[in-house]
């Protein structure tokens, strides 16, 4: 029998037609059954060398127009194109955050915050929730890293007016933290991101250290510089056990925009140009020694390599690699 795809849709009409009248019957017997919205615990859990590290899910935000944010010196058309020709809406785009919870044996490290409670309401800031169902609580934590000092990063620091990691120290990037606390944001267009550092991360500072390129967080995690999406971003080397992974934060803010033209401007980034030239120099890197990296706004669980491809470079997510 010759199945052509006019056949096959016909047979799938035939059959729905054949089934509707007995649904019918059922649904007219009995109450319709609600949608369940809950949202099930989101992590990733994998081992390098002796580390134990979870990536935790912040949540996701659906944004619109994809070109207000990436190709911004790029025509519509050719934006479009990209998004297109990688099966991915025009119109609108999914923002995934993923914090990193490292387990060294000695010390539990936490990069980054999420959103927080400011961003419950929009279906992010769900960090706390996902480290509690990984089996962790907050009070275990002793090291929380912050890449960078932008509000997705931060927001989690503070639940209410007390810290939400209360027997934890603090680590950033000493050119970071003096851009972002300085009274010269005000009037700027940096002045919200001020207000927010004022507000989540200055009442830590007693508690704070401050990191550049090349110093040792704890031993087996290595701070590197990664300048341009913000003044003092920052990315880490973890090593364990002979292996090695990449945490790259916010170098690459998606994985076709970012990845596949890492020229192209990107409206969150502080210095373009310089973010572009950071982004191909890490990126070009991961590549050429095959490390697996966990990049912050990847799609979730946000693990995964690249190789070089065309202009830029082709994300592949991480499926069992880590798991053998």
């Amino acid at each position: 029998m010759h199945l052509s795809r006019r056949s096959i849709f016909r047979l799938s009409l035939a059959g729905a037609t054949s089934l509707a009248a007995p649904q019918i019957l059922v649904r007219a017997a009995q109450a319709e059954v609600p949608m369940a919205a809950t949202r099930p615990a989101a992590f990733k859990r994998f081992t390098l060398g002796d580390f134990e590290i979870t990536v935790l899910s912040d949540g996701h935000r659906i944004v619109p127009d994809p070109r207000k944010i990436f190709g911004t010196d790029q025509s519509e058309e050719d934006v479009r194109a990209l998004l297109d020709s990688n099966y991915l809406p025009v119109d609108k785009m999914q923002f995934t955050f993923a914090p990193t919870l490292v387990n060294t044996g000695e010390e539990l490290v936490l990069f980054d915050t999420g959103n927080g409670e400011g961003g419950r309401e929009g279906g992010v800031g769900r960090t706390l929730a996902n480290l509690e169902a990984s089996g962790y609580n907050p009070g275990q934590v002793t090291v929380v890293v912050l890449t960078h000092l932008h509000g997705d990063h931060v927001g989690g620091l503070m639940e209410g007016d007390q810290p939400a990691f209360p027997n934890a120290r603090y680590v950033t990037g000493q050119v970071e933290y003096d851009f972002w606390t300085s009274g010269d944001r005000i009037g700027t267009g940096a002045e919200n991101g001020h207000k927010t550092v004022m507000t989540k991360v200055a009442p830590l500072a007693e508690k704070m250290s401050f990191v550049k390129d090349g110093d040792s967080v704890v031993s087996g995690i290595t701070a590197m510089a990664a300048f341009g999406h913000t003044p003092g971003h920052m990315i880490y080397a973890l090593e364990s056990g002979g292996r090695k992974l990449l945490l790259t934060a916010d170098t690459a803010n998606h994985f076709v925009l970012s990845l596949q033209r890492p020229d192209w401007e990107v409206v969150f980034d502080t210095d373009k140009a310089m973010a572009a030239k950071t982004r191909k120099a890490v990126f070009d890197m991961i590549a050429t020694d095959r490390l697996p990296f966990i990049g912050y706004h990847m799609p979730f669980p946000s693990v995964g390599f690249v190789e070089k491809a065309a202009e830029g470079y082709r994300f592949i997510p991480e499926t069992y690699q880590l798991d053998l």
